[in-house]
């Protein structure tokens, strides 16, 4: 009899800086947030980390004290490991803010682990989730253009190597290399433009046939992520629509026809969810996603009112509606 192989768990800190402007429910909702969208990613939060500051310390990003304070903890060096299993290892150190490369290399030089900021996190979920080659295509380029400033933050650490192999004088060969991965990027990211705009133009006007012919009103489901879209979408169509309960569960727009049918005949979609803060080259990218939303008859917004923060949630989805032009 085969064994089962039991997957290893992945361990992650969490770690934030409250502005002044900021108030505790907001950022504590910000915090549960990135929780929950590390979770979607597979990892464990373990402990979370907070500072007050007037501003990010623009080093890396959180003070000198709590970063040692970090290091401890991921070193096994801290009081709390007693209240630990003792088989864990942090992974990852989570950042509830976008912050830059530099800061991003400092901080995780400093507490020996990997740093991913909130940007990098959501264009990771994103990337998993993806099916349809127009999401997977916008993704991409979200993500190349998340990491093309991220390769001057490489280049510095290579350039001394680089100069010299390259003899006194010369370009470096890794500052070289960097050049070319960037020409490389902006041309990937220019064919993929290409090729969004090109599905564009075939899905508006096979969609423009079918209501046509078929006299057919949309109704577009929007709303902030896990608020309960896709199980709405399944009741209302009697769909095999994917429920789950992670962020970013639907990342493909669903389109289904009502049932029981009626007359005239209603299509009803399921868009990408909405957060805080999504990464504006996600914004940008995702507008032919949110097509539906845009050409639909009615916008039908759900909202779960069990959540505390219902209202803000309410209105970075109105933002975003507003943003892409709905």
């Amino acid at each position: 009899m085969q064994k089962e192989v039991k997957e290893k768990s992945r361990y992650a800190v969490v770690a934030s800086v409250q502005l002044p402007s900021v108030s505790d429910v907001e950022f504590e909702a910000s915090l549960n947030e990135l929780r929950e969208l590390a979770k979607t990613l597979g990892y464990e939060v373990v402990r979370t980390f907070v500072q007050k500051r007037s501003g990010f310390d623009m080093t890396a990003y959180l003070g000198l004290g709590k970063r040692q304070e970090i290091r401890d903890f991921v070193n096994h060096e801290s009081e709390e490991i007693d209240t630990k299993p003792n088989d864990w290892d942090i992974d990852t150190l989570l950042v509830d803010h976008e912050i830059s490369p530099s800061q991003a290399r400092n901080l995780e030089l400093e507490v020996g682990c990997e740093v991913m900021d909130r940007t990098m996190v959501i264009l990771e979920i994103f990337h998993r989730n993806a099916r349809s080659r127009a999401a997977r295509a916008q993704v991409e380029i979200a993500r190349l253009g998340y990491m093309a400033p991220r390769l001057r933050e490489a280049a510095k650490l290579a350039g001394p190597q680089g100069r010299q192999r390259s003899g006194e004088g010369g370009r470096g060969a890794g500052e070289s290399h960097t050049e070319l991965d960037r020409r490389k990027i902006r041309d990937r990211i220019a064919e993929l433009q290409q090729e969004i705009v090109a599905m564009d133009v075939e899905r508006k006007t096979q969609r423009a046939r079918r209501q046509e012919r078929q006299g057919l009103a949309v109704v577009a489901l929007v709303g902030y992520t896990n608020a309960g879209k896709s199980t709405l979408m399944r009741a209302l169509t009697g769909s095999e629509v994917l429920v789950a309960n992670k962020l970013f569960a639907t990342l493909d727009t669903t389109v289904r026809a009502l049932h029981p049918e009626s007359v005239p005949r209603v299509l009803v979609s399921d868009t990408v969810g909405f957060i805080k803060n999504l990464p504006h080259g996600l914004v940008a990218s995702f507008k032919s996603t949110l097509d539906e939303a845009l050409d639909a008859s009615l916008l039908l917004h759900v909202i779960d009112a069990s959540d505390p923060g219902f209202e803000r949630q309410l209105e970075v989805t109105n933002e975003v509606l507003e943003e892409i032009g709905a």
